[in-house]
């Protein structure tokens, strides 16, 4: 099995990349010849992840200017979440992430969580040391959805030690799956992401890929730690979704989990 989606070339307008039970991804491109998209939610709440330039949400009565950032690579997102049943429309110059999942009542209105609020953390210790941004975690009442952003500095390591969320175990570890969408700064470069099962799974899997420049890993379940070449900024953009939702409700493999306590 495959679980990487490799790069396809960016066009203006809607690119849908990724689809799972609960989470879907897709790319929007507003260029100076395509400057809108309309979309209507239905049955599920939508988060835009602007990855660079600026654009205008607008959500019923509600106008949201988003963006701001040169590139992913340029400090935090600004978010917007849409919730299901809401017509919206995005309007502007902008490259935008679009994640969804299923969802029906939602008490969440639309709002928009900008740069400033987005919670940061330098998260890990020397080589596998990184910064984590979290746009929608316990600050936003989603029905499934988390979304953030993680950056590697060249040649370090995240998802470290590696962690699963395939299991029902509350509350350490609740049954999640995940995206990762990957951009890469100078964008020849390269990392390397592993995917694989406890050992005792009852259908194990051990995937590695190699990961470039707009690629996207979809991630079921199982472990899965990322490495940045040497030289390479490597940037995923993170969300996960699952019946039950759970910031931080994931297991580490108990094999690697000793780094936690041997920070030199």
């Amino acid at each position: 099995m495959s679980l990487l989606i490799k790069a396809s070339p960016l066009t203006p307008g809607y690119t849908s990349i990724a689809a799972m039970k609960y989470l879907t991804f897709g790319r929007l491109y507003l260029t100076p010849a395509k400057r809108s998209y309309q979309a209507k939610t239905d049955g599920t709440e939508v988060a835009l992840d602007v990855f660079s330039g600026r654009c205008t949400v607008k959500v019923k009565d509600q106008i949201f200017e988003a963006g701001g950032r040169s590139d992913v690579f340029d400090g935090p997102p600004s978010v917007v979440y849409v919730p299901p049943g809401t017509s919206y429309e995005a309007e502007g110059e902008a490259l935008i992430g679009v994640f969804s999942a299923p969802a029906s009542e939602v008490s969440q209105p639309p709002v928009m969580v900008p740069r400033a609020d987005v919670m940061t953390k330098e998260i890990g210790h020397d080589n596998w040391s990184r910064t984590v941004f979290t746009a929608i975690g316990e600050n936003i009442a989603a029905a499934k959805l988390l979304l953030g952003e993680t950056l590697n500095p060249p040649g370090n390591w995240s998802s470290s030690p590696p962690h699963k969320h395939d299991r029902y175990q509350p509350p350490s570890e609740v049954p999640m799956e995940e995206i990762y969408y990957f951009q890469v700064k100078p964008s020849q470069g390269f990392g390397f992401m592993r995917v694989y099962s406890d050992p005792a799974d009852e259908t194990p899997f051990d995937e590695a890929y190699v990961v470039e420049d707009g690629d996207t890993v979809v991630i079921p379940r199982g472990y899965h730690p990322v490495v940045a070449g040497p030289g390479y900024q490597l940037h995923y953009t993170w969300a996960l979704a699952g019946e039950e939702r759970r910031y931080g409700a994931w297991s580490d493999d108990p094999r690697h989990s000793w780094i936690k306590s041997a920070v030199s």
